[in-house]
């Protein structure tokens, strides 16, 4: 049966390419689309649940004295505590925008253990002041013009140098991080908050990142924090990771719903063509299917010719697409990954991707399967 299959395919060319490139745009932009969505969650999906992070309850863009850091350490169960503050600088041009962060060295390394980084990098980056170290999808995209060991030099356009606006931040590349888990990316920078401190002159910083001793009582631990500042200077709220981690996507308002809505639109535009395709094709078959019943097919037998073809068509297309998205991957992680540092094609990604160029071809293909089923030997050859 399958040469019969293959044979109506070759037989008009013109349209089963365009059937099988309809099918390949259409899934490989669900899988583009369904990758972004996916990237935009990795950082909820992957926080940890024995970490804090405590802000403004004013708004994130509120700094908090950096003096609520003791005072946080001293909470029953809180095992570490980090200051984060966003430095907002850029490199060389300010297109090449990715995230730079003042830490506690020491600190942030007990707080992210998922941060992998051989251990002379990491003794280097503890050292020595104005040092840094770098996510690795970040030094992949800078390799040509960084080293470990030189010299990164970074405007900066939210905390200016103090010699001058125009004057870069000198940082000594470190070493290079690898992070396990999608809570932290891996294009960023992290260089020394003693630096930044004295160099800025800054008192406050932007959130504290707070590491749960195991077994602590952690809606304990967030009453508590929240209540040591509930008079001021500047009042705090603490959170999950998790929670946090959604403020950013929420920041994004319906984005998400409706980059997933788009996915699902193209992916139903392609379906009724696929469907008016196969009808078309049903159509001009006509005398061909009265020809398979004079030598003796069966209706079953017509209508699992006509099924396959659009089965196979379908499937052809939606393979394409996910080869095209998986090789498409790592120049999108580079080109997307400031913006949607989780980005990958997943396992769930592929197999929904190959689920719907399947579920394209079945629901295309029944209708002119079961027409071509009920014609009759004499109805299909006068029909010709």
């Amino acid at each position: 049966m399958m040469r019969l299959v293959w044979r109506q395919i070759i037989g008009h060319p013109v349209r089963s390419l365009l059937t099988v490139g309809a099918v390949f745009v259409g899934v490989f932009l669900l899988c583009l689309l369904r990758s972004v969505v996916t990237a935009l969650n990795a950082g909820v999906d992957a926080a940890s649940s024995v970490r804090l992070m405590v802000q403004s309850s004013v708004s994130l863009f509120v700094s908090l004295p950096i003096s609520y850091q003791a005072r946080i350490a001293q909470v029953e169960g809180v095992q570490a505590v980090a200051k984060w503050q966003w430095f907002g600088g850029y490199y060389q041009d300010p297109s090449n925008f990715f995230g730079q962060f003042a830490v506690d060295p020491v600190q942030q390394f007990e707080v992210y253990p998922e941060i992998e980084l051989p251990a002379e990098q990491k003794q280097r980056f503890l050292e020595r002041r104005n040092s840094c170290i770098v996510g690795d999808q970040l030094f992949e995209q800078f390799k040509d013009e960084w080293q470990i060991g030189g010299t990164i030099p970074m405007i900066g356009a939210l905390f200016p140098h103090p010699d001058g606006a125009d004057t870069a931040w000198q940082f000594e590349l470190a070493g290079v991080y690898h992070s396990s888990s999608g809570a932290l990316d891996n294009r960023t920078m992290f260089f020394q908050w003693d630096y930044f401190e004295k160099t800025a002159a800054i008192e406050e910083c932007g959130v504290f990142v707070l590491k749960v001793a195991p077994g602590a009582d952690v809606s304990r631990i967030m009453a508590e924090i929240d209540a040591l500042y509930e008079n001021g200077p500047q009042k705090v709220r603490t959170t999950t990771e998790k929670e946090f981690q959604r403020q950013f996507v929420t920041m994004l308002g319906a984005v998400p719903l409706f980059v997933s809505w788009i996915g699902g639109g193209a992916a139903l535009a392609i379906l009724l063509a696929c469907v008016n395709t196969m009808l078309m094709a049903a159509r001009q078959q006509v005398h061909d299917v009265g020809i398979l019943k004079a030598l003796g097919f069966t209706d079953a037998a017509t209508f699992r010719l006509m099924l396959a073809q659009s089965l196979s068509l379908c499937s052809l297309g939606g393979a394409l697409g996910v080869v095209l998205a998986l090789a498409t991957e790592g120049p999108l992680v580079s080109v997307l990954g400031t913006f949607f540092p989780g980005y990958t094609v997943e396992t769930q990604t592929v197999a929904l991707g190959l689920g719907a160029a399947l579920a394209m071809g079945l629901v295309a293909g029944l209708l002119p399967a079961a027409q071509s089923a009920r014609l009759n030997c004499v109805q299909a050859l006068r029909g010709a």
